[in-house]
């Protein structure tokens, strides 16, 4: 008996959703007769959620340790596809540079003191093509087709990126003069040497998950503009070169042979809290010693402002979106 009675639930659950979605007032947004296409610009602030910088005190996650003085602009095209109102498939390119500074802590004599002292920096190129999906779940509380523009929306974000950075660090030659050279093949972490079997190098391009929330607002069928907040989670704990621990002089001298430029540079790369206090190396700073958090990767965020047109017609609004819910 409990089981019949637990399948005329089910079943009176799904006729009502069917009746449901059946209903003028909320299936006139569940498919449009064909796919409508969208293209746009996109700018707004980004910033590097990583080792560097921070507040005072111990180092915290996202947001609470983020940097308002790193900030930068991140530009970006999209494409977006909507087989509904309620649904969006986005193709972004986004462009913008990361950086981080242990400079700018602001030294209180707490635990941040260790990280200021670090001295490190970084500026890193991002190039980022991403797919997302946009979810508008408030579409169907709107019941008068008239009202179907001019209005806001808020939507969901989630989906997968790719991107290319390439961390640089201001290296001051001994003439005083300043340039920005690649980490990377400094290895300031040992990556790649033989003594260090367990340091591997790391790739350039790397897998994202961007994800966030939104709100766009329809001027008219055709011409919208959105604010979006997206984070980056990535798999890499090095778009600021920053992972794991210190290694000795002596490796560089190895790997690139004592005396050389690239030694030299690679020295002051790895360890520059030397420049704090010339020609003092911090007994906190020595071989083995914490450099970065390996237990966190980096991530980085952007809060853009979209601005879409809508290609072709509008989608058959008048007789061209499917009205049946078995479109699901």
């Amino acid at each position: 008996m409990t089981k019949k009675l637990l399948n005329r639930v089910f079943q009176a659950l799904i006729v009502t959703t069917v009746s449901f979605l059946s209903s003028r007032s909320y299936g006139q947004y569940i498919f449009f007769s064909r796919p409508v296409y969208e293209i746009g610009v996109s700018v707004g602030p980004s910033n590097l959620l990583g080792d560097l910088g921070g507040t005072y005190g111990t180092g915290k996650t996202f947001i609470k340790d983020n940097n308002i003085q790193m900030t930068k602009l991140m530009k970006g095209v999209h494409l977006t596809v909507r087989p509904s109102e309620f649904l969006g498939i986005t193709l972004s390119a986004n462009f913008t540079t990361l950086e981080g500074a242990d400079s700018i802590i602001a030294n209180k004599g707490g635990a941040e003191v260790a990280r200021k002292n670090r001295n490190l920096s970084v500026r890193t190129p991002i190039q980022e093509l991403s797919l997302t999906g946009e979810v508008y779940p408030l579409v169907f509380l709107e019941n008068d087709e008239k009202d179907l523009y001019h209005k806001f929306r808020p939507y969901g974000i989630i989906g997968v990126g790719v991107f290319h950075f390439n961390p640089k660090g201001e290296y001051t030659a001994p003439d005083g003069t300043k340039s920005w050279v690649d980490l990377k093949p400094l290895r300031t972490e040992g990556q790649g040497m033989p003594q260090y079997p367990d340091k591997k190098e790391y790739s350039l391009t790397q897998i994202n998950i961007p994800y966030g929330i939104g709100i766009r607002y329809y001027f008219s069928d055709r011409i919208s503009a959105a604010f979006e907040i997206v984070n980056r989670k990535t798999f890499t704990d090095y778009i600021d070169d920053i992972g794991t621990r210190f290694i000795d002089d002596s490796d560089f001298d190895s790997f690139f042979g004592a005396g050389s430029q690239t030694a030299a540079i690679a020295k002051q790369m790895h360890n520059k809290a030397q420049q704090v206090s010339p020609g003092v190396r911090i007994p906190s700073y020595n071989a083995g010693d914490k450099r970065g958090t390996p237990t966190r990767n980096d991530s980085y965020y952007s809060g853009t402002i979209k601005i879409a047109v809508r290609l072709g017609d509008s989608g058959g609004r008048s007789s061209g979106i499917l009205r049946c819910p078995m479109v699901f």
